[in-house]
């Protein structure tokens, strides 16, 4: 057998022999007391034990048979538990008396299946010497035990298949395993026989293999463990598929201690010359961002790789892990926006899907919104028609001569290829696709191309109920604003029988938005044949829309109102219910002319019983009591009668009308009203009877009572506006449409929302992609002679990758070279420090990093390096010196951090404002950020007095600390306190150039911030140092061997940052 942990780590060598032991019990390949006669096909009644049948007597061969047929079948030629009775004529002895559910079947009957005929003749012969050992009396207690009847061993046959040396084999087990997960069942003891062959040479075994293990690693974590090595070397196959599979399988594993392997085969997965592999990389980054997100930082470079692939199977998983992991690094995408563009139309669908949404986002904070001056023009056009005064007139000359100076909208280049390029994919198959498009044309297109996406979602009407409720969620917004957009497909939304009730209650918003005096009479005609619909749902909604039709349309008015009357006296009484409803809003517009409506609504309070429309009578009845003044008291009387017997919201109602009458008519209605009120006192209802409670001392005047009841018909009898029936998709357009909040009308989980349009247009030079000139990789920046600065590209990656002698000849002169121009009062308060408490670098080089680009911030450029000086405000942050620099031709005022957006326990102390930076000057200010030990970035804004930047500072692993000075003694005693997990140890072999003391202390302290450790040995180097936030020790030590082979050490209780810190210092070593 090959050694089954060669390449894991010896720290869980003990256990992982434990759970190999376990794999093998549970395997089946260890069976000794596996029983005769039971096999899978028995089926449920064996598993649990269940008491068979007992067998026939023996006399003849159909008989066994037949007793078999009800018991189970093994494969012929299995040997039989029990010996045959010699001339018995093919009959078998039945089993001895105390074990009395064993049997047999006899050589002629039928296997079920050839495969099925070994395994099982295996097993038998396993429970025939298991049988023979327990008649010898060999099995003691625990045999017994297992060898109860009825006992059955899941999948053995299958676990027989795996185990055996025929690839044909494993291949018919693993298609029916996999078959087995396609149904729905459970296979997961199966775990410990498949993942054994990971390691098969058969590539079909090996991707049905992998194929099972992604569907199980992550509820077998401990035994998929096992085989983590494998699955390492499963991503150096030559087979792609196999590499992609095994990285797939390595992301399910959701263990934190595997997340450095998993960076790791991502990193490798993310250069794969195969687009399949990169693919699955793209996939992985989200489940891994979800298992540790400190690993945000390291992700988010490979995001950035991927972005910059140029095929089409990469392009939308790579856009769904940034949209998963970092969807505020919008800077990521300008350099790749006109590629995801032209790719657009051949990525896969639901790729489309991503990018499509991703890129609305993106629009609406590049470019400028297309309806602006549009929108200017009609807001003018309405002033002027409607203005009937001279100083309208003069406002409205005055709007449109400054109209005519503003300047004609033109539409970025950049901004017309985003919609060239969409519009072919309205004709997709996909709904989501053509839903996605309809929204990028909603919220970026100009509104006279809007309409081409109308055509295309009628179309998507003819499709699935869930794909109608989706669509027609989003047409009824669009409807409201764009309404002339779906008029010409009126009829596509008349309503069928066979819809159901949701996707009718659609429609009818749609029509009910797409009235207007012109279709008006054809959407009236509609209705009243939907009223006759036995949904009484449905039937509810459409008079509802008949009243909004009623309200939004001043002609109809008073056609819908006698519709609706007519309507009280149909036999349905939730139809009349809520006819009721509606005639009550309608008669409020117009109360004096429909007394007799309300004379004849009052006369239904005897037959309608919905409570709704009951208290809805009475409310009408009291407000407008004036109309009927012999009808009221009437109504009042009755409803008394019946007090106590009504719903809550007609009492309320009934109180309300006695106040109102005792207040206009008290001569008839003030018994009455005692009456009522007295009953409200005593009801069960706290606010019935605090209702009761103010009314009475408002209404009837005492001695005790103030002067609130000289004022009481001016609260009751005021005249109340008009209600506004208006569409509840009214303003749901702020959601993206196609969104899941759009649907719910609420903000959900991870919704991200759509930006403004910015008010002025962003530099488009940022999508640019820049040629790459010079030997080192590095863009040149340089001043022409023209006065004009040339872009100046310079990212911190590409600096740190420069020599340390590069850096300390260019960037710590631009840092610290004086300048005249800048004021004392401007620096930063570190000048304030005696020179004991400054702690510079010994050696290496200060690194600098850009904060925000000169054509980002319009021509603000903002740069920060890490001083590795005490911060002297508070010792626990990170001290950040940060030069501003003002390279346009205007001051800039009031230069200062607003909205510091920390993650949870990060705090950031803002550097004192700048009032104001001369053209060309530069100005230097420190700031402090306490970043809890950990390497996310810190986000806030940088703001000046009309403009706001986000812009984040991320510090390497080696600027969270702070040297520490110590004894070799001290040294070796804390490094003695640290070891096992909190001790990591890498091998390496140093460059030619690296190999002196004076160049490895240089190289290592660039790394991190530490302080050098006396040490007696000559090859030897040690090193300490405390983070900054909770002053942990950070113990390094390299020993050189021979040649140029050396050991690199660290030793720390934050095994995160002594992970990072021993990348860093390697990569300092070796490049």
């Amino acid at each position: 057998m090959p050694a089954p942990f060669a390449g894991t780590p010896l720290g869980l060598a003990s256990a992982k022999v434990a759970l190999y032991l376990a794999e093998i019990i549970l395997s089946g390949r260890w069976k000794p007391l596996a029983r005769a006669g039971v096999t899978q096909d028995q089926g449920p009644a064996a598993a649990h034990g269940a008491a068979q049948p007992p067998p026939r007597p023996s006399g003849s061969r159909g008989a066994a048979g037949g007793d078999a047929g009800t018991r189970g079948r093994l494969s012929p030629g299995a040997p039989c538990a029990f010996k045959r009775r010699r001339g018995g004529g093919g009959g078998v002895v039945p089993p001895a008396p105390h074990d009395p559910d064993i049997s047999c079947i006899p050589a002629s009957q039928p296997a079920a299946h050839p495969l099925r005929h070994r395994a099982s003749r295996s097993a038998a012969m396993a429970a025939g010497q298991a049988y023979s050992e327990e008649k010898g009396g060999a099995a003691g207690d625990e045999g017994q035990l297992l060898t109860a009847p009825g006992l059955l061993h899941r999948h053995d046959d299958l676990k027989e298949m795996l185990d055996s040396n025929k690839d044909s084999l494993k291949l018919e087990a693993m298609k029916r395993i996999v078959a087995m997960i396609a149904r729905g069942k459970n296979a997961s003891d199966l775990f410990p026989a498949v993942v054994k062959n990971v390691a098969c040479k058969n590539i079909e075994v090996k991707k049905l293999v992998y194929v099972y293990l992604v569907r199980y690693a992550e509820e077998q974590q401990d035994l998929a463990l096992l085989s983590i090595s494998t699955f390492q070397r499963g991503l150096k196959d030559p087979n792609q598929l196999i590499r992609a599979s095994a990285l797939r399988v390595l992301s399910s594993i959701r263990v934190p201690i595997i997340v450095p392997i998993m960076m790791l085969a991502i990193k490798e997965a993310a250069s794969d010359m195969s687009p399949y592999v990169r693919k699955t990389a793209a996939h992985a980054i989200p489940k891994l961002y979800s298992l540790d997100s400190d690993q945000k930082d390291q992700l988010i470079e490979v995001i950035e790789k991927l972005l910059a692939d140029k095929t089409t199977l990469v392009a939308g998983s790579v856009v769904m892990a940034f949209e998963e992991v970092c969807p505020e690094r919008i800077d990521l995408i300008h350099k790749n926006y006109r590629k995801l563009c032209n790719l657009l139309i051949d990525v896969e669908e639901w790729g489309q899907v991503v990018i499509i949404n991703m890129l609305t986002r993106y629009a609406r904070t590049q470019f400028l919104s297309p309806n602006q001056n549009e929108s200017l023009l009609e807001d003018s056009a309405e002033k002027a028609f409607y203005g009937s005064d001279e100083e309208d007139t003069k406002d409205a000359k005055a709007e449109a001569t400054s109209l005519v100076k503003r300047k004609p909208y033109v539409m970025d280049p950049d901004h017309r290829l985003l919609l060239r390029n969409t519009k072919p994919l309205l004709q997709s198959r996909n709904a989501a696709v053509v839903m996605a498009v309809a929204q990028l044309y909603f919220h970026l297109a100009p509104k006279a191309e809007v309409g081409v996406i109308a055509k295309a979602l009628v179309r998507l009407l003819r499709s699935h109920r869930s794909v109608q409720y989706v669509v027609l969620q989003n047409v009824a917004t669009m409807s409201i604003k764009r309404r002339g957009m779906f008029e010409p497909y009126l009829k596509s939304f008349y309503i069928r029988s066979t819809d159901p009730t949701q996707i009718k209650i659609l429609k009818l918003e749609v029509l009910t938005n797409l009235a207007n005096e012109t279709n008006i009479s054809t959407i009236l005609r509609e209705f009243q044949t939907y009223i006759r619909s036995m949904d009484k749902d449905f039937v509810a909604a459409t008079i509802q829309a008949i009243g909004r039709c009623a309200t939004n349309i001043g002609k109809v008015r008073d056609t819908c109102l006698n519709g609706l009357v007519q309507l009280l006296s149909n036999r349905d009484e939730l139809v009349v219910a809520e006819s009721v409803v509606v005639i009550k809003k309608l008669l409020q517009m117009q109360p004096a002319q429909h007394s007799e409506i309300i004379k004849h609504m009052a006369k239904l309070t005897d037959n309608i019983q919905v409570p709704m429309a009951r208290a809805s009578i009475l409310w009408l009845i009291g407000e407008y009591c004036e109309h009927v003044p012999k009808i009221a008291p009437d109504v009042l009387r009755k409803m008394a009668k019946s007090f106590t017997n009504e719903e809550d919201i007609v009492k309320l109602q009934v109180i309300n009308l006695a106040a109102k009458l005792y207040l206009t008519n008290s001569k008839q209605s003030k018994l009455l009203t005692q009456y009522v009120l007295n009953l409200a006192k005593y009801d069960q209802n706290y606010d019935i009877r605090d209702r009761a409670r103010f009314i009475r001392q408002l209404i009837v005047p005492t001695e005790k009572s103030g002067a609130l009841n000289k004022y009481a018909k001016k609260l009751f009898l005021a005249q109340k506006p008009a209600p506004i029936l208006e569409s509840s998709f009214k303003d749901r357009d702020h959601f993206q449409l196609g969104s899941l909040s759009h649907l719910l009308n609420a903000k959900a989980v991870g919704y991200q929302e759509l930006p403004d349009w910015p008010d002025e247009a962003p530099d488009p030079s940022v999508r640019n992609v820049e040629v790459v000139r010079g030997s080192a990789g590095l863009p040149r920046a340089h001043q022409g002679g023209g006065g004009h600065w040339e872009p100046r590209w310079r990212s911190s990656r590409t600096l740190t990758r420069h020599p340390a002698s590069f850096l300390g000849t260019i960037q710590i002169h631009r840092w610290w070279a004086p300048r005249a121009a800048v004021p004392r009062a401007a620096c930063s308060p570190m000048a304030v420090l005696a020179p004991s408490q400054l702690l510079s670098p010994a050696f290496g080089s200060v690194r600098t990093y850009e904060l925000l680009h000169r054509m980002t911030g319009e021509g603000l450029s903002v740069e920060y390096c890490f001083s590795r000086r005490p911060f002297p405000h508070d010792p626990h942050m990170v001290a950040v010196q940060i030069q501003i620099s003002n390279n346009t031709d205007a001051e800039v005022k009031s230069l200062r951090i607003s909205e510091p957006k920390p993650l949870s326990g990060m705090r950031i102390q803002e550097f004192p404002e700048i009032e104001s930076l001369a053209p060309g000057d530069t100005a230097s200010v420190v700031m402090g950020i306490d970043f809890c030990d950990s390497t996310q970035a810190a986000n806030f804004q940088l703001c000046t007095h009309t403009r706001h930047f986000y812009v984040s500072i991320q510090p390497p692993v080696g600027e969270l600390m702070a040297p520490v000075f110590m004894s070799e003694n001290e040294f070796k005693k804390e490094q003695g306190k640290l070891t096992g997990m909190s001790e990591i140890t890498e091998k390496l072999t140093l460059l030619e150039k690296c190999r002196s003391d004076h160049a490895i202390v240089q190289q290592v302290t660039s790394a991190a911030n530490v302080g050098r450790v006396p040490c007696g040995a000559d090859n030897e180097y040690r090193f300490a140092a405390k983070t900054v936030t909770s002053g942990s020790l950070v113990l390094i030590t390299l020993e050189k061997r021979e040649g140029a082979a050396a050991q690199l050490t660290v030793n720390s209780e934050k095994m995160v940052i002594g992970t990072m810190l021993v990348k860093d210092i390697v990569q300092a070593l070796v490049q």
